[in-house]
């Protein structure tokens, strides 16, 4: 198990896609993102749910978390049951979010990976993207390391996601 920590727009999707391609396996990819788009619509409208504030912030309340943890273990079982999955996560907790999965992938081999972004860069690749709320990448970019353990870091501020992924890659062995 791969699990990627890091702000929006900072090139971990990118990153995934390019592991699916060197790594010798098939491994599966799930984001945060996709739980979010796999949620209620009214998830996003109630405090109990999920708000993204016109300043880029991210607020999570206890329906979500409920959510979230259903979605975590179910990841963990698949990995239990034989599957390679590398899951793309924003902790907007640091060292919490971090807990949370460790919990649930207790007894689980996992390379946890940060994904560094300049926040300049990432705020200007959330601008090109369009799909975001403008402000969420400067916010999160030093946010979501707060407290968190890493067996390696990769600055995809530079670097393109190929060579961040090869990177990643070599310590897998």
């Amino acid at each position: 198990m791969i699990v990627l920590n890091g702000g929006s727009s900072s090139g971990k999707s990118g990153i995934a896609r390019c592991l699916q391609e060197v790594l010798p396996d098939p491994w599966l990819t799930f984001g945060v993102d996709t739980l979010i788009e796999a949620m209620p619509a009214s998830m996003s409208e109630s405090e109990a749910g999920i708000e993204f504030a016109p300043d880029g912030e991210v607020v999570v309340g206890p329906e979500f978390r409920t959510l979230e943890t259903a979605w975590i273990e179910g990841i963990a079982a698949m990995v239990r049951a034989g599957a390679g999955v590398i899951v793309d996560e924003v902790f907007l907790g640091g060292a919490d979010s971090q807990q949370r999965w460790e919990k649930a992938l207790d007894g689980i081999r996992v390379l946890w990976v940060g994904v560094r972004c300049e926040s300049a860069v990432a705020a200007a690749r959330e601008a090109a993207r369009g799909d975001r709320v403008l402000g969420m990448a400067a916010a999160q970019a030093d946010l979501v390391h707060q407290g968190v353990r890493y067996d390696i870091e990769v600055d995809s501020t530079r670097r393109e996601p190929m060579e961040c992924a090869r990177v990643i890659a070599a310590h897998l062995g």
